[in-house]
């Protein structure tokens, strides 16, 4: 176990900040490794950070705190750098495409024979040194989408927030404050709250009002975010950040020290046999289900969650009579 103290981040995030990691009071534990290894296992850390509640007038009510988890100061650029490079890039469309001069129309015919005429010869008046011609190694449509493992990306996003808490707040709930539209009223509990109009600010709520949305939206700097939209390029792309006490709660629940990620497929499947066990008994007879896209034929017993025949037949099916795999868009 070692503990180390870290120097306080800048009063602004920026995405280009080489101190953006600087995490302060970072207490890191490692697991033990058994075996002598020139290589670290990736530790990973937390830190409680007090945050103070402001009320709606802009006076201190309270404290809440955010515990939530961090990689270690020497990986933290690393992962949250993998993060946003991910969603930038699966946003990519890929749709850029161009014709080839064995695609673009016309050109069949020789434009002129090939000698006696004191010119470059010329096949086709499509060729890519004419104007109208074809594209050399030109675009085409292609899936820039790259993989991240879940819990790397939800460990970015924690690091990220985990870095911006000397550049947060939190506000009680002011969703029933605002009675109409009203973009003045907003601006002016923004100053109350120490927020300057004119700085990047994100606000993250469990639920934007229709009120609250429409005061906010014409203010060009500043980004309204709920747990659905909540993304790692808006938190480090904000000066401030704002959070509700009920936003704090949903923080230290997903990102925080004790919470395991587990897959929701594997909750399922495992729902599905506590209740085959519990209603116990078998079915005779031929049965056809589908999961996960893969369809299996089988003679009775529990069907349900079956990855492979061999695991299909641990599990108490009869007999296997046929494994069919393939997704559901090919029909």
């Amino acid at each position: 176990m070692a503990a180390s103290l870290r120097t306080p981040p800048p009063p602004s995030l920026s995405f280009f900040s080489s101190s953006l990691f600087q995490i302060p009071k970072l207490i890191s534990f490692s697991k033990p490794n058994s075996f002598n290894s020139q290589f670290k296992p990736l530790s990973i850390s937390f830190q409680a950070a007090t945050l103070p509640i402001l009320s709606f007038a802009g006076e201190k009510i309270g404290e809440t705190y955010l515990d939530i988890k961090s990689a270690p100061p020497e990986t933290a650029r690393a992962v949250v750098h993998r993060g946003i490079i991910t969603d930038q890039q699966n946003k990519r469309r890929g749709t850029a495409s161009t014709l080839t001069r064995a695609e673009v129309r016309g050109g069949g015919k020789k434009p002129y024979q090939q000698k006696k005429t004191g010119r470059a010869r010329r096949g086709s008046n499509r060729t890519p040194l004419r104007p109208g011609g074809g594209v050399i190694f030109g675009p085409k449509p292609r899936d820039w989408s790259i993989k991240i493992n879940k819990k790397e990306k939800r460990l970015a996003i924690s690091t990220a927030l985990a870095s911006a808490t000397e550049n947060m707040v939190c506000v009680e709930e002011f969703g029933e404050r605002f009675e109409k539209p009203k973009t003045k009223e907003f601006i002016a509990a923004m100053n109350r709250w120490g927020l300057d109009p004119k700085e990047k600010v994100m606000f993250l709520m469990m639920d934007v009002s229709d009120n609250v949305g429409l005061s906010s939206r014409n203010i060009g700097t500043l980004n309204m975010l709920t747990p659905r939209t909540l993304n790692l390029f808006d938190i480090l792309n904000s000066d401030k950040l704002v959070l509700t006490p009920d936003a704090v709660d949903y923080l230290n629940g997903r990102y925080g020290v004790d919470v395991e990620v587990e897959s929701e497929d594997d909750e399922e499947e495992e729902g599905d046999f506590e209740q085959e066990e519990q209603d116990g008994g078998e079915e005779y007879g031929a049965v056809i289900t589908e999961h996960k896209g893969v369809f299996i034929a089988a003679i009775s017993g529990w069907f349900r969650g079956c990855r492979t025949p061999e695991y299909a037949e641990a599990l108490g099916l009869r007999e296997v009579l046929a494994w069919i795999p393939f997704t559901l868009s090919s029909f």
